[in-house]
């Protein structure tokens, strides 16, 4: 199939990752309990070492849904750049953008779906644990995301986890809408967008390099474009697991960045996803 033959009604989960093969265990193992079926898996990996690569070659006949790898050298952080890859590996007409350190609960997909409405996009939330009861949950292999609430609020007493109010779940389309044109708080650890929309803005935009910025960037230009947000919040939370802080060093260099397109209105990416389609031939 190529990208511009895209299935309806299948979902693409984009799981970024680097050097976690860990994590990403936890993730696409959790995926594989997901209440729906219509989704495959692409793993955005940005540059990882060969752990990760034989990681998911081993999940491959374990797991019930279509995965797939895109990789890239290990040239520093590019983010935007394995996503926009991984997207093109991808066949589902909706996206949902999910980090390889952030366990979704079983009915992930489902309520991403559930939430999907033309002309929005989705901005999920995530409960962060702390970093002793992270390794804790790898080392015992701890099946968190069907753990009750009740248990949650215990982990948040006990230091374990932060607050588990965004674990509180309510199907109601009642609030969702009140922030429109709100961009702040958007992370693509948890990020669901259509893939019309995506490609309409030429998808991430490749010049942010370095940890900060690239996805506040990707839904400003949304917005510019006129897709408005969705709140997530009570529907699709994830289990964020812990991991040590990147450098902030290109941070200021992206945040100017993002202040352009804030300004300026933009919304195609200055590098899109487009730099890596082939020119048609001519007719």
């Amino acid at each position: 199939m190529t990208t511009n033959q895209v299935s309806s009604g299948l979902t693409s989960i984009i799981v970024a990752t680097y050097n976690r093969p860990d994590a990403l265990q936890r993730v696409l193992l959790a995926l594989d309990r997901q209440s729906s079926d219509a989704f495959e898996v692409v793993v955005a990996d940005d540059g990882s070492s060969r752990e990760t690569a034989d990681t998911i070659a081993g999940l491959r006949d374990r797991v019930g849904y279509r995965l797939k790898h895109a990789w890239q050298e290990d040239e520093g952080f590019r983010l935007a750049r394995i996503r926009n890859l991984a997207v093109l590996e991808s066949e589902g007409d909706y996206l949902v953008f999910l980090d390889g350190d952030c366990i979704p609960l079983r009915d992930f997909v489902e309520a991403h779906r559930w939430l999907a409405e033309p002309g929005w996009w989705v901005r999920g939330t995530r409960v962060a644990l702390r970093r002793e009861f992270t390794e804790r949950v790898l080392r015992e292999e701890l099946n968190v995301a069907g753990w009750p609430f009740a248990r949650w609020v215990v982990a948040s007493v006990r230091g374990d986890a932060g607050g588990p109010v965004p674990l509180a779940r309510f199907r109601t389309q009642a609030f969702r809408k009140r922030r429109p044109r709100r961009w702040q708080g958007a992370r693509g650890c948890n990020i669901a967008v259509w893939r019309d929309d995506y490609m309409h803005v030429d998808g991430s935009d490749e010049s942010f390099t370095g940890w900060g910025r690239e996805d506040s960037d990707l839904v400003v230009r949304l917005i510019n474009a006129g897709v408005l947000r969705k709140e997530g919040r009570h529907a699709v939370p994830v289990v964020h697991l812990w991991h040590a802080s990147y450098s902030h060093s290109s941070f200021e260099s992206n945040d100017a960045l993002l202040n352009e397109t804030i300004d300026q209105g933009v919304v195609r990416a200055r590098l899109g996803i487009s730099s890596h389609l082939r020119q048609q031939p001519a007719q």
